[in-house]
């Protein structure tokens, strides 16, 4: 089975602070693909009149995936360099390498962002993920790029939504949910997604960009 840069690709969840409804998903073929993408990255993506959107740390996670650059043709494609069939399902796509091995799912797409973030500030004592048994793999390296991403590949080999939901803190309040968060139902496969943006209005109804 090839798998895409499915973690690319991004969709609005809107979430109300004041009503039960969990949330209402626009379904991303609604929108009309554009030839070229307008906007550069994921803090250029235009939020919704009357939101704005949450304020980021410097140097914090949702504040470097803001910087994250999104391609401009908006296609997603395989990682054998095919285009993905389906090309109504997203609404902007990232500019993040893939690999050229199948081997990408949700939950590496998540590791794969947290871990990319941590290498760019060098913060190289705080990547490790474990398997669903409890083992650790941790990166003993210094900044090589290709290295790293030879570890990467071994970690998305050994964990999944399994594991990574058991090495994650839950957030007592899916509401207060920032950039950089995840929803995840861990299983075999389970299911991954990373909160990308977020924006809220004056009335506290908050929206996320998914990816």
């Amino acid at each position: 089975m090839h798998h895409p840069n499915l973690f690319l690709v991004t969709s609005f969840l809107f979430i109300s602070c004041t009503s039960n409804n969990p949330g209402v998903r626009i379904d991303p073929g609604n929108f009309t693909r554009r030839p070229q993408i307008s906007f550069q990255t994921i803090k250029a993506i235009p939020v919704p009149g009357g939101y704005e959107r949450v304020a980021l740390a410097q140097g914090s996670f949702g504040e470097w995936l803001a910087k994250i650059t999104v391609k401009k043709d908006g296609l997603v494609y395989l990682f054998d360099g095919s285009l993905k069939k389906n090309q109504t399902a997203q609404f902007a796509v990232l500019d993040v390498p893939i690999g050229k091995k199948d081997l990408l799912l949700c939950a590496d797409a998540v590791i794969r962002l947290r871990a990319e973030y941590l290498f760019h500030y060098k913060r190289y004592e705080e990547i490790f993920f474990k398997d669903n048994n409890g083992k650790s793999y941790a990166w003993e390296g210094s900044g090589n790029q290709q290295n790293f991403d030879n570890y990467l590949e071994n970690v998305f080999s050994q964990c999944g939504t399994a594991s990574l939901e058991k090495q994650l803190k839950p957030v007592n309040d899916w509401r207060e949910m920032q950039p950089g968060d995840v929803f995840i139902k861990g299983g075999f496969p389970g299911h991954a997604m990373i909160v990308i943006d977020a924006a809220i209005n004056t009335t506290g109804n908050k929206i996320f960009m998914l990816a």
